[in-house]
Formats: C-alpha cells, sequence, structure tokens
C-alpha cells in the first residue's frame, strides 16, 4: 500500500501565497508523474499542474501564477501558489502514478492523497 499526504492548504487573502506538499510513503518501487488537482463547489476535479521527469504541465488558469515541483530523494511533490485568486478556492488532491512493490511483485497503480482545502477570501 501507498499512502500520499497532503498539506500546506489554508486561509488566504487574495494575492497572496500558499504552499502544499505531498509526500508519499509505502511500497513504492518508482513513481512516474506526480500531479495536483483540485475541485472547487459543485464543480469537477481538474488538473492543476502535473511533473514526469523533468517536464511539467499546467492548467491555462494557473500558469505563471503556480510552479510544481519535486523532491525525487523524498518522494514529495510541491506546489507553489502565487498571485492567489478567490477562484482558485478549493480542494487540493495530490495524486501519483507509481510502480508499487509488494513481496517482489510489481504493479502499476494511482494514488490519490485525501486532500487539503485552500480558501481564498478577504
Amino acid at each position: 500500500q501507498v499512502q500520499l499526504v497532503e498539506s500546506g492548504g489554508g486561509l488566504v487573502q487574495p494575492g497572496g501565497s500558499l504552499r502544499l506538499s505531498c509526500a508519499a510513503s509505502g511500497s513504492i518501487f518508482s513513481i512516474n508523474n506526480m500531479g495536483w488537482y483540485r475541485q472547487a463547489p459543485g464543480k469537477e476535479r481538474e488538473l492543476v499542474a502535473v511533473i514526469s521527469g523533468g517536464n511539467t504541465n499546467y492548467a491555462d488558469s494557473v500558469k505563471g501564477r503556480f510552479t510544481i515541483s519535486r523532491d525525487n530523494a523524498k518522494n514529495t511533490v510541491y506546489l507553489q501558489m502565487n498571485t492567489l485568486k478567490p477562484e482558485d478556492t478549493a480542494v487540493y488532491y495530490c495524486n501519483a502514478d507509481l510502480i508499487e512493490q509488494i513481496w517482489g511483485h510489481r504493479r502499476v497503480m494511482v494514488y490519490w492523497g485525501k486532500g487539503t482545502l485552500v480558501t481564498v477570501s478577504s
């Protein structure tokens, strides 16, 4: 089993910044992609940013404001969010596409964290 634990959410004023972290632990052989998704009230979950090797991709709505990065040694992905807007308010979920190894058997799995709430409001 693999666990993803997010941290760093909270309440911030418009124009402010937050940094989210997501640490993966457990029976991990290797991690391919890690990313962040978000779900606002009444809306579907959407991709925010993803990192694979040295490549990153962002939703158009966050380009230039958010930066995703990864510490491979710690199996941790970060999301630096700057110039936050009220429309960024959502629960942010960490996602990992990885190879799990249990008792010598490997399989490709996708895991999600439980989410961390980001509220942008004055």
